[in-house]
C-alpha cells in the first residue's frame, strides 16, 4: 500500500474505482484489422465496414432472410447422442453439451419457413458455431427433415451451408449422411421444387462433396471459403504456393464453379427474384402434417 492510498479518504476512492468494460464490447475485422463497435453490427447485417462477412446463427440468418423477420420454426429429429462411446482428450458427449450450451441448438442445423418477398420458403441453416457445423447423423437428420418439409408443403428449399466437414465422433455413420443427403436433394428434384444453395465461409469437406454442390442455383458470400480440402492442406501435399484468393467464392464464381457472389445486404432480394421466378407462385397452403414447432420469432 503506498502513501497516496493511506492519505485518500474512502468515499474519493469511490469516485475512481475502475469500472468493468464487457469483453465484447468491440470486434477487430479480419480483413482491415480495424475496430468495429459492436452494437453496430446488426444495422451492418454483421458486415464490417471493410466488407468481411461475419459469420452468423441461425436466428440472425433466418432474421435476415425472411420478411419483417417473421418465421416458424421446426424440431430437428432426434438420433443417438454418442453411438460409438467415442472418445479422444474429452467424451463426446462433452463436446455436444459444450456446444448445445454455447449455441443453444440442438445440433448444427436448424428449419424455419416463412416469407421471402411473399414466396413461401423453408429454409434451413448450418450453424458453424456448433462443432464447426461438422455433418453427423443429427445434422443429416436436420437435411432430410427440412427437404420433406419442403416436399410436403410443396415448397422450395434454401440452404446456407457452413461447414468444417464430416464429424469425425460419429466415423463412417457421419460419411453415410452424404448419400443420404444426395437422395433427399434428387426426390426435391424428382418433385419439380426449386433447391437453392448459399455457400457460406467456410464450406468444406463432406458438406462440399455432397448437397452444398448440388443445388440447381449456387449463391455464395462474398470471401467465403468452399472447397474439398483446405489450402494448407493442398500447399503441403503438392508443395506449391496456390493462387491467391484460390478457393474463395470470387475465384470459384470465375471459374464456373458457382453462380453467383452476392453481398448479404442483397441476398434476401436476390433469393426473391430467383424464387419468384422458379415457383411461379406467391401462396402454398400448410400441410397439417408438417405444421411449424409451436415457438416463432
Amino acid at each position: 500500500m503506498n502513501w497516496l492510498t493511506k492519505l485518500t479518504p474512502p468515499g474519493v476512492k469511490s469516485i475512481f474505482t475502475k469500472r468493468d468494460t464487457p469483453d465484447n464490447l468491440w470486434m477487430k475485422c479480419p480483413k482491415s484489422g480495424e475496430m468495429v463497435f459492436a452494437a453496430d453490427l446488426p444495422g451492418l447485417l454483421h458486415v464490417t465496414p471493410a466488407g468481411h462477412h461475419m459469420r452468423i446463427g441461425p436466428e440472425l440468418r433466418f432474421g435476415y432472410t425472411f420478411d419483417d423477420g417473421q418465421y416458424a420454426t421446426y424440431p430437428t429429429p432426434s438420433v443417438a447422442a454418442d453411438p460409438l462411446k467415442f472418445r479422444d482428450d474429452q467424451k463426446y458427449t462433452d463436446r455436444l453439451k459444450k456446444a448445445r450450451a454455447k449455441t443453444g441448438n440442438d445440433d448444427a442445423m436448424s428449419i424455419a419457413s416463412g416469407r421471402i418477398h411473399g414466396v413461401e420458403t423453408v429454409v434451413l441453416v448450418q450453424n458453424f458455431a456448433f462443432m464447426g457445423g461438422s455433418l453427423g447423423m443429427a445434422a443429416g437428420e436436420g437435411f432430410i427433415e427440412a427437404a420433406q418439409i419442403a416436399l410436403a408443403q410443396s415448397l422450395p428449399l434454401v440452404v446456407f451451408t457452413a461447414a468444417g466437414g464430416a464429424r469425425m465422433q460419429e466415423g463412417a455413420l457421419s460419411l453415410m449422411q452424404m448419400p443420404r443427403t444426395t437422395i433427399a436433394v434428387q426426390r426435391l428434384r424428382e418433385a419439380g421444387l426449386p433447391y437453392i444453395v448459399v455457400l457460406c465461409d467456410p464450406t468444406t469437406g463432406g458438406v462440399t462433396a455432397s448437397y452444398a454442390m448440388l443445388g440447381d442455383i449456387h449463391l455464395a458470400e462474398p470471401g467465403a471459403l468452399i472447397c474439398f480440402a483446405g489450402p494448407r492442406v493442398i500447399e503441403d501435399t503438392i508443395r506449391e504456393k496456390l493462387p491467391e484468393g484460390f478457393q474463395r467464392a470470387e475465384f470459384l464464381e470465375e471459374h464456373g464453379m458457382i453462380d453467383k457472389v452476392v453481398h448479404r445486404k442483397d441476398l434476401r432480394e436476390t433469393l426473391a427474384r430467383l424464387l419468384a421466378v422458379l415457383t411461379q407462385s406467391e401462396h402454398t397452403r400448410i400441410n397439417p402434417e408438417f405444421a411449424p414447432h409451436p415457438t416463432s420469432a
